[in-house]
């Protein structure tokens, strides 16, 4: 393979890809990222990291904790899953993205030693890789998201400075189970013994279950709905509230280990996220006005609520809503969530695991009476702008995947 273009379509098209086939792409378990890690003379234990998991926010999460590392002065990794645009967004040091040449290099050494017995998976790959890229940078420190789950990832081959679980909510139930105390065990899988642990779920009787996993474990923990100081950031929505008293805790068990990180690091870290990180898909405003176009990476029940409830807080004249899912998702609970009174416009993902709306109109006539089926995501956005007013409000999301082909 001559190219780079040549090797990243042997990553998504030779090794199992979660991204393109869904759940038969998942391998648990250690033992091809450890053999990963060996050949790469194990450069997860060369780094000091942040660990962070949750169903929802942990991509937030893991963003604004790297602002504000950076702010303080620290040279900083950031890993984090699925890209929206380029696949080296998911490996970054100081919010720049790791380079296309790097990423030939490694992937051409890598396959050198597959077999037919030794064939990592694509995040297993992605995820050494990450490892590997902050070792040679020599960042300070690396924040790590969790790909699925926790406990059974290949991130959790770490021993962080600190470790997170923002909030859980039912996703991906037919790898991590079917209700959200299968779900949080699962995340919980991250807790190891002494490594402090900031628990950011609200939802009071799972929050309190996970308290009672680092109490058995005997782990020093916060509980993140205690801590009451409020930050502006760049990345809004009512939402992220609760992900930023989770970073906040992250920061005092950081400082608590002799880290330097400020009031002046903190705040400008919050103000500066998309600044120095580069986030997109966030409550991600597309156009200001004439009408205002917002997209969000809001894609199962717990996101949906969120969404919903932030639009209800908001003024405009109708409500355009262009939405995409991937197949696994259960529409019979997610459509109840959305709002009422709003046009929607259905597409497809344009990815093999994209759902196609004609698939599951009986279930959208049960929910709307008004609503459009167009082909892509570009056609739902250009069909909306094309009869929203200028007091209107267009919101894009369902699927990464749609935002990635939006922004």
């Amino acid at each position: 393979m001559q190219t780079y273009d040549e090797i990243l379509e042997w990553l998504y098209s030779q090794v199992s890809n979660f991204q393109n086939v869904g759940q038969s792409a998942y391998k648990p378990g250690f033992d091809n990222i450890l053999k990963l890690c060996e050949i790469l003379d194990n450069p997860h234990k060369k780094i000091k990291t942040i660990h962070i998991a949750g169903t929802n926010g942990k991509g937030s999460t893991s963003n604004m904790v790297a602002s504000i590392l950076k702010e303080a002065g620290y040279s900083v990794g950031l890993f984090t899953s699925p890209h929206l645009k380029n696949f080296t967004e998911r490996i970054r040091v100081n919010g720049e993205e790791c380079e296309n040449d790097y990423v030939f290099n490694f992937l051409t050494n890598i396959r050198t030693y597959f077999t037919k017995d030794f064939n990592p998976s694509f995040f297993e790959l992605t995820t050494a890789m990450a490892f590997d890229y902050f070792t040679k940078k020599k960042v300070d420190i690396a924040v790590i998201e969790v790909g699925l789950g926790g406990r059974l990832d290949s991130t959790n081959i770490i021993s962080p400075q600190v470790c997170a679980i923002t909030s859980i909510s039912l996703d991906h139930t037919e790898l991590l189970g079917d209700t959200l105390e299968k779900i949080a065990w699962e995340k919980a899988g991250i807790i190891k013994t002494k490594i402090p642990v900031v628990i950011g779920e609200e939802k009071e009787n799972i929050k309190n279950y996970l308290i009672d996993i680092c109490k058995e474990r005997n782990v020093p923990y916060i509980d993140a709905t205690s801590i009451n100081k409020e930050y502006i950031s760049d990345i809004t929505g009512i939402y992220q509230s609760q992900n930023k008293r989770t970073v906040l805790g992250i920061i005092h068990f950081l400082n608590e280990q002799g880290c330097s990180i400020k009031e002046e690091h903190i705040k400008n870290g919050f103000l500066s996220v998309k600044k120095n990180m580069h986030l997109r898909g966030r409550w991600d405003i597309l156009q200001e006005k004439n009408p205002l176009i917002i997209c969000d990476t809001a894609h199962n029940e717990d996101g949906f609520k969120k969404v919903t409830d932030q639009l209800s807080k908001m003024s405009f004249n109708e409500l355009h809503m262009v939405l995409g899912f991937v197949k696994g998702k259960n529409l019979d609970k997610v459509f109840p969530l959305l709002p009422e009174n709003a046009n929607y416009y259905f597409v497809k993902p344009s990815i093999a695991r994209g759902l196609p709306p004609n698939e599951y109109e009986e279930k959208i006539k049960k929910f709307f009476s008004k609503y459009k089926i167009l082909s892509s995501a570009h056609d739902g956005l250009n069909y909306s702008k094309s009869i929203a007013n200028e007091n209107d409000l267009i919101f894009i999301g369902g699927s990464n995947f749609i935002i990635s082909e939006i922004i």
